[in-house]
């Protein structure tokens, strides 16, 4: 066979860079309070462009997880093997405090650091997240249960990754799973069926939940309904038989109904806790995450707050998982867009690079700016989320801004990967590019915890019932651009007498309006010039590429992230 053409024009990878090198990051880093973790953050982004890294990533895709029901002989296992390059993504996370560790961490900005680390290192790999943000989320909630929180905050905080199913108590770290929605239900928790039996100090529950990712965490929190008047609150202590029961107070109870319990894999007398997984799901994306449909059957849990009161105690967890989708968003977003530039600036059409096209840099603009606007809103509510506890405002300010972070960026990140990926042209649709699967991976924050309409109609609650919440979003976005004014006053008969049926636009009116007013105060003008003018003023069309003529494109694109390639890190195998 004759040789084949010469190799020419083709993009080499984008590897060995920091991914952290991203200018509207590292301002909300420091603007927001944690500019003592920056050389920590460039640690995680160096390793997030490393060679390795890029490679663990694909193995964890490309080696999905594997469900073992039964050992060799029998024994019911309900255990899932996940690829060796998936335990070490999430290695580096926990190490790197991206789980519970800023819980446990009293410096100013700690929440802020580790959102900033998640959104940087969410960029490699998304799937491994997902066992990180809900073991953050968890432990909110379990202040409701001071015994619980005692017995499991140690491990839930600890930044040693220990996987396997073994006693909590000689575990050097844990993550936490959750278990809410069931087939008949989804986001409608109240229809679920599964039911809590009190026995003694403990609950037995039965049913089945529909949608239970990473099912090897060490505990889960679950929703169930509850059919007594008490229970154990605390955690046996390693106390001798099944149920591993011994050690908890009990407490009263409020009343049956969908209540909040503690569930762990590992029982503490060291039997297992049955956990039966009947399958796992086949999804479109999020593939090295393993999603899975368990089946309790007599299954020992502890309460964790009030009877009936399931819903409010997890409303704190909530709120944790949902700023991590709109930090995930955030990052799906950075990642796709800088893929898109690092392509324009090496590939050439037409006799110039790409980069130089006048309409390619409209189109990539046009993506820088979106992108740019969704990590300056995500790292603001991370900013709040790390305030919360002592400030009142920016607790207010948490609750509506997370509502509209949810709802708004994750609807963005389909749009905004799929412009990305068409920048590749061909090249993009080929697995290799890293495109496809950033695009698999794009619609699943929006559907998680709350999709589109649960969150619209989470933002009606708030305004009807916390004006506290719509008083601070008001002080946020009023008073730095007339544009930005007269979009809020636009708003008000809305706002006055909200309803249903216009819940979804006014949910993205308010987002973009707060994110506007954000890049007003914080962006440099060009940028803000730039989203303000297309989507508050509405100079802008309906697909990328339409920036309002006059923007500054060359200096929105100089905002993109530095690809330029760095020092190797050093990285442990």
């Amino acid at each position: 066979m004759p040789p084949t053409h010469e190799v020419i024009n083709q993009v080499p990878d984008l590897v060995g860079h920091d991914v952290a090198a991203d200018p509207p990051l590292l301002e909300a880093l420091e603007r927001e309070g944690a500019g003592w973790a920056r050389d920590e953050l460039h640690a995680v982004g160096r390793l997030a462009g490393s060679a390795t890294a890029q490679e663990w990533a694909d193995a964890a895709h490309r080696h999905e997880p594997r469900l073992r029901t039964h050992d060799r002989v029998g024994h019911r296992v309900d255990e899932v093997d996940y690829d060796p390059a998936y335990q070490e993504l999430t290695r580096v996370a926990v190490e790197h405090g991206f789980a519970g560790a800023p819980w446990a961490d009293d410096r100013p900005g700690a929440h802020v650091a580790r959102a900033a680390g998640f959104l940087t290192w969410s960029q490699l790999e998304a799937g491994h997240g997902c066992p990180i943000s809900m073991t953050y989320a968890v432990l909110p909630a379990l202040r409701a249960a001071p015994e619980l929180l005692a017995t499991y905050g140690p491990g839930l905080t600890s930044r040693v990754h220990d996987p396997g199913l073994r006693p909590p108590a000689e575990k050097r770290g844990l993550l936490a799973g959750m278990g809410m929605t069931e087939k008949q239900g989804g986001s409608d928790v109240r229809a679920n069926t599964t039911v809590a039996r009190p026995d003694g100090e403990v609950y037995r529950l039965t049913g089945h939940k529909w949608f239970t990712s990473a099912p090897m965490c060490d505990l889960f929190l679950v929703l169930a309904q509850a059919d007594g008047a008490s229970g154990a609150t605390g955690a046996g202590g390693g106390a001798s038989g099944a149920t591993g029961a011994g050690g908890g107070a009990t407490g009263a109870g409020g009343g049956a109904g969908l209540t909040c319990f503690l569930v762990p894999r590992i029982l503490p007398d060291g039997t297992r806790n049955t956990f039966r997984i009947q399958r796992l799901k086949d999804k479109l994306g999020n593939r090295s995450n393993a999603s899975s449909e368990p089946e309790f059957d007599d299954t020992v849990a502890w309460r964790v707050g009030d009877e009936g009161r399931g819903v409010r105690t997890i409303i704190e967890m909530v709120a944790c998982t949902r700023l991590d989708n709109t930090l995930g968003s955030a990052a799906g977003m950075r990642a796709a867009v800088s893929r898109a530039a690092h392509h324009t600036r090496h590939r050439a059409a037409f006799g110039r690079t790409l980069v130089d096209q006048p309409l390619m840099r409209e189109v990539l603009a046009d993506l820088a700016c979106e992108s740019e606007a969704a990590v300056t809103l995500a790292m603001r509510l991370a900013g709040a989320q790390d305030r919360a506890g002592h400030d009142q405002r920016e607790a207010a300010f948490r609750r509506i801004g997370v509502t509209l972070g949810k709802y708004w960026i994750c609807k963005r990140q389909t749009a905004v990967v799929g412009e990305a990926l068409e920048c590749l042209g061909g090249n993009g649709y080929v697995e290799e590019s890293g495109m496809p699967r950033l695009f698999r991976e794009s619609p699943l924050n929006s559907i998680w915890e709350g999709s589109g309409n649960v969150n619209a109609l989470d933002l009606l609650r708030v305004l009807a019932r916390e004006p506290a919440a719509l008083e601070a979003y008001r002080d946020e976005v009023l008073g730095v651009d007339d544009r930005v004014d007269a979009g809020y006053k636009d708003l008000e008969p809305e706002l006055a007498a909200p309803d249903e049926r216009g819940a979804r636009r006014l949910a993205e009116r308010m987002a973009v309006l707060l994110t506007g007013a954000l890049l007003v105060r914080h962006a440099p003008s060009a940028v803000a010039d730039a989203y303000v003018g297309s989507r508050v003023a509405g100079d802008h069309g309906q697909a990328f590429g339409t920036l309002p003529r006059g923007t500054d494109v060359d200096a929105v694109i100089d905002r993109l992230p530095d690809t330029t390639p760095t020092p190797t890190p050093t990285l442990r195998s």
